[in-house]
């Protein structure tokens, strides 16, 4: 009989949900506008010009409301790796990822109420969400308003740092989201992280 914890509360999984259907909007969008080709899109130029840019404010709300979400709850505790022994617990982690899983060895830090994530997943989890997604959003916000880029940079136009900048953390989030999606098929059935994001239950 599997076991179950009340892991996830509702603010967590409202903003989990709305921020993976934002992440996918801008992701098909970014695509359409960094690759257009007239004979081949995946969204028209002109409109994803648009959603793109609503969509990029919708993710700014949404990622202030997880900052401010995660303060007053205390929820920012989760994404910090707790000491000691770090290092060797991550790389625990990343043998058990690479090998264990596959010959069904049991999870070595299994979540639980204090530490919902372990020691690998909380330092990515802290680089995407305080680093990559803040660079994202910063630099989506110098394009809707593009006179704050500076004139020049190392005599370059000045906004080619930032579209730089954009590019490549958008594609470290889509990097992320698929490999997230990928270990959420790892829980006790292919269905139950999935699940755990809608109901808050965690089953081992």
């Amino acid at each position: 009989m599997s076991h179950r914890i009340y892991l996830l509360p509702p603010w967590l999984r409202l903003w989990h949900w709305t921020n993976a259907a934002l992440m996918i909007v801008l992701a098909v969008t970014g695509a359409s506008l960094h690759f257009a080709d007239p004979g081949l899109y995946l969204v028209p130029f002109s409109l994803a010009a648009k959603i793109h840019d609503i969509a990029g404010v919708a993710l700014l709300v949404a990622y202030g409301f997880f900052v401010l979400a995660n303060i007053v709850t205390g929820n920012w505790w989760q994404y910090v790796p707790k000491p000691p022994g770090v290092l060797a617990r991550c790389w625990k982690q990343i043998v058990f990822y690479g090998w264990g899983i596959f010959w069904g060895a049991p999870h070595p830090y299994p979540p639980t109420k204090e530490a919902n994530f372990n020691a690998l997943q909380a330092i990515v989890y802290w680089v995407i969400m305080y680093v990559v997604v803040p660079t994202v959003i910063l630099t989506g916000v110098v394009f809707l308003f593009p006179d704050l880029a500076p004139a020049k940079v190392f005599g370059l136009d000045g906004l080619l740092p930032v579209a730089m900048l954009h590019y490549l953390a958008g594609a470290a989030v889509i990097l992320f989201m698929l490999a997230h999606i990928y270990l959420g098929t790892t829980g006790v059935r292919p269905t139950s992280l999935f699940k755990m994001m809608i109901t808050g239950w965690h089953e081992e």
